[in-house]
């Protein structure tokens, strides 16, 4: 029995120190921001989404994972006015030949795993869900004060997004679109 107590006390004391350094902390949808730049032979667009949901998971006040999901439906070009082209090109990105929100409205990211660069920077590995499609990407995280931010390059054509794409067809002249999208990341929490 006295082997019982010792070992019931010993567990209550590690869980108490896992609960007191794990911690979940939201993000603030309205205030972070994602900003995208396609780019093609001819110049570039540029534009924003939204974020829908997201977390980080910390561990003795540190990153050690994190889970986000994005609105597709939100796409948005921001280089255009209305009637200069933008819902053509807004509609044509939300289409089957880009990210086809309709059958895939959100996209998301999973953060497997988080390691200190350096002070406030951390490199992450994680799996990027885009079109159903699930691939790794790494890139590094800096966190300061509240804010962190992040600069992603994403291989469209690996979410089976080829429209345009120099790499899978012929005789596109200027109408080659980059098989790569920057992504700027700014997550308030």
């Amino acid at each position: 029995m006295k082997n019982v107590k010792t070992l019931a006390l010993l567990l209550t004391v590690v869980l108490s120190t896992t609960v007191a350094t794990a911690q979940t902390k939201g993000v603030d949808v309205a205030k972070s921001t994602i900003s995208w730049v396609g780019k093609k032979v001819t110049g570039q667009h540029e534009g924003s989404i939204k974020l829908k949901d997201g977390a980080f998971f910390m561990k003795n006040n540190k990153i050690a994972r994190g889970k986000f999901t994005v609105d597709m439906t939100s796409i948005q070009v921001n280089d255009l006015k209305a009637g200069e082209g933008k819902e053509k090109l807004e509609g044509h990105l939300k289409a089957d030949d880009f990210f086809g929100v309709e059958k895939f409205p959100t996209a998301s990211i999973n953060f497997k795993s988080v390691t200190e660069k350096s002070t406030n920077v951390y490199t992450v590995v994680g799996d990027l869900t885009i079109k159903g499609i699930t691939k790794p990407v790494t890139f590094d995280l800096i966190v300061k004060d509240k804010t962190a931010t992040a600069k992603l390059v994403v291989d469209r054509t690996k979410y089976d997004i080829k429209y345009g794409s120099g790499s899978f067809f012929d005789n596109l002249g200027d109408k080659v679109i980059s098989d790569n999208f920057d992504l700027t990341v700014s997550l308030q929490f």
